[in-house]
């Protein structure tokens, strides 16, 4: 008789790579039960009495037993955000709660607790002074404190909201996939050729007549922005706008998030009293650099209020274009998008389909490489790893002979992926302190571009090369950072407001000549982007920005007050209604539910932290101001203010202070000038 043998576990192999391309939702279960079992026995060596407390020594244990448990949770939990399957998901959700508890427990432990307040930061080198002033903060936000039937509620209280926002995050992806429209082809007109190529496509893979319409973003956005047929456009709009919600018609509104939003927030709330805080925006602000929820609202009421006249303007001029040339006297919700790319296309002779021919996928990241070679001083190289889609890219960079960091790319919209675009670390840099190896650090960048059609490469509209220059900046900061101590390298560590200064400094180079001509060539006769394109780009960058910066400025306040107005159980939609009676200079049709599929807040960690996106604004844009300062006389960069960037912004990574890092680059606090300037709000 011959015996087999099982194959070895792929999520138990830490030699090197996640095997994407062989982790199935029967390996999660044990391969999870044996780290948690392995974290577990560190957590008891480390906290017995005779254990020294010694920061090196825990490491060696417990940090090396947590990492790898972190390493494998983060491939399963990457897999369910990019490949989602009922298996993984029924895989992924059977083990979510074994995880929060070990997390929760763990941060909670005043055993460990002890050793940690134990250690004499004296001993420490900077890098680890900070991880352990933050590790001593972070186990008082999660619980150690706290003693008997506090603990168990707190401990409760973690495990439900990791349910919950699970729950939310599969609701709104479902709610978004369950929806199609097979439109005939008389209805599509105005759209796009490769958006109805697309939904052709789609409509034949199911043995369908017509096109298939989507509420994906490659789908919906255009629709609304360039269908001329009302009825398409408020068809799509009115799906997209009640998605996850009691509005939805009756077949979805299993999906809504309604009584999800309600109990998240009650807990949140109760959680921050168990703390000892007034609300939950108080303890999110705890490590972040704001100091207040009342220094954040007053923040956004001044920059909205400053936003308003050219916001009130931009909406007069929709209004009077949509009546004299659109005959719309009485404009529709679901019309402000069509107008909009009507009006900007009339104002400034050009359309976003128009510049989408220049820019095939490709060629921008090309583009996209050139300039972060050439300013961090870098090179940047296929490589080749496990991948869990054939569309899926590796990525190797390097400086001289010396690996820094690796990437995952995985640019392109598809059922079963969640929507939006991300950067997620895969592993950080860290000098391990079992083997004395140095691991360097690599991450996931995830976007939701339309695939190309007939061959052809995908087409990018510039949100879309700016939104991947956005996850390349986070990809940066968490890759070419030099800190050796894991918890405070990269990303790691970072305030949550001022995580997004690397990202949104990054969108800037999408608005140079001198970057975007050499990541340009029309799609049929590689003619690269004419300069008069681009100058009509360019004075239509600012168009909207007042709208634009008051829709920010509406969902971070209603965010904040959501999480500060005493008991929270109150209807989240007549709060939002408030703000938008404060803020928005738009009407808004009562059966819209944004806050339903608001994963950013309800399950992607910015609770009473979606301010933070302005706030890294003023950071980007002051730090940007310091390149346009000392850029040469045509225009192109100067390389030493980038070493300067890349040494105290980038390679800092979590290591101190981000107020810090950011007066090491600008020699000053920020100023909020920089960022209206930019946005022509000066």
């Amino acid at each position: 008789m011959t015996s087999t043998t099982a194959a070895p576990n792929p999520l138990l192999d830490f030699h090197d790579l996640p095997l994407f391309d062989r982790i199935t939702p029967a390996d999660v279960a044990p391969a999870l039960d044996q780290l948690l079992a392995d974290a577990e026995q560190a957590l008891e060596t480390v906290t017995a009495p005779d254990f020294h407390a010694d920061w090196t020594a825990i490491a060696r244990v417990l940090d090396v037993a947590t990492e790898r448990l972190g390493r494998a949770w983060g491939a399963v939990s990457h897999l369910n955000s990019v490949a989602d399957t009922p298996e993984l998901r029924a895989a992924y959700n059977a083990a979510l709660p074994h995880i929060t508890d070990f997390w929760t427990r763990l941060g909670a432990d005043e055993r460990l607790y002890a050793k940690y307040k134990a250690i004499a930061p004296s001993g420490l080198s900077p890098e680890q002074q900070q991880a352990h002033r933050n590790a001593v903060r972070n186990f008082v936000l999660s619980g150690a404190e706290l003693q008997g039937a506090a603990k168990q509620r707190f401990a409760a209280i973690q495990e439900r909201q990791a349910e919950l926002s699970q729950k939310f995050s599969e609701n709104a992806l479902d709610a978004t996939d369950a929806f199609a429209y097979y439109a005939s082809e008389a209805e599509l007109a105005g759209l796009p050729a490769d958006v109805r190529q697309a939904a052709r496509a789609a409509a034949q893979a199911e043995g369908k007549e017509g096109f298939k319409l989507t509420l994906k973003m490659p789908c919906y956005l255009p629709v609304m922005q360039f269908a001329d047929n009302a009825a398409l456009r408020q068809r799509l709009y009115t799906a997209y706008s009640t998605r996850a919600s009691e509005q939805a018609p009756e077949e979805f509104r299993k999906f809504d998030n309604g009584p999800l939003i309600r109990e998240i927030l009650a807990l949140r709330h109760e959680e921050a009293q168990l703390l000892g805080y007034a609300n939950f925006g108080e303890v999110s602000l705890v490590p972040k650099m704001a100091d207040s929820p009342q220094q954040v609202m007053d923040f956004l009421r001044d920059l909205g209020r400053r936003a308003r006249p050219y916001a009130e303007q931009d909406v007069a001029d929709l209004r009077s274009f949509a009546a004299e040339r659109l005959g719309l006297a009485d404009p529709q919700p679901w019309d402000w998008a069509y107008i909009g790319e009507k009006l900007k296309e009339a104002r400034y002779a050009f359309s976003e389909q128009e510049v989408k021919q220049y820019l095939p996928a490709p060629k921008v990241l090309a583009g996209l490489f050139k300039i972060v070679e050439t300013l961090f001083d870098v090179a940047i190289r296929r490589d080749s790893a496990p991948v869990w889609h054939p569309s899926v890219e590796f990525y190797r960079i390097e400086r001289g002979a010396t690996l820094v960091g690796q990437f995952y790319l995985d640019p392109s919209a598809r059922a079963g992926k969640r929507g939006g675009a991300w950067m997620d670390d895969v592993r950080a840099r860290w000098l391990r302190p079992d083997d004395g190896r140095l691991q360097t650090p690599v991450a996931h960048l995830v976007c939701n571009f339309a695939s190309g059609t007939d061959g052809q490469p995908p087409l990018l509209t510039h949100d879309d090369v700016t939104t991947l220059f956005h996850e390349f900046g986070h990809g940066l900061h968490h890759m070419l950072t030099q800190v050796n101590e894991h918890d405070v390298s990269g990303i790691s560590g970072v305030e949550w407001d001022a995580v997004e200064l690397p990202s949104q400094f990054m969108e800037n180079f999408c608005w140079e000549w001198n970057v975007l001509r050499h990541m340009t060539s029309h799609v049929d006769t590689g003619a690269p982007l004419p300069r008069e394109l681009f100058d009509k780009m360019l004075a239509a960058k600012n168009f909207q920005s007042g709208m634009a910066t008051l829709r920010q400025v509406e969902f971070a306040l209603f965010d904040m007050l959501l999480h500060t107005q005493g008991e929270p159980a109150r209807d989240a939609m007549a709060l939002l209604a408030q703000v938008r009676a404060e803020v928005a200079v738009l009407p808004t049709p009562p059966f819209s539910r944004p806050a339903h599929t608001f994963s950013h807040i309800f399950a992607g960690g910015y609770a009473a932290g979606y301010y933070s996106y302005k706030w890294a604004e003023v950071l980007s844009a002051d730090a940007y101001a310091a390149f346009e300062e000392s850029a040469h006389a045509d225009g192109s960069p100067n390389l030493e203010t980038g070493r300067r960037y890349r040494s105290a912004i980038l390679e800092a990574g979590g290591s101190r202070p981000a107020m810090e890092s950011f007066k090491a680059f600008r020699g000053r606090e920020p100023s909020i000038d920089a960022l209206l300037r930019h946005q022509g709000m000066a």
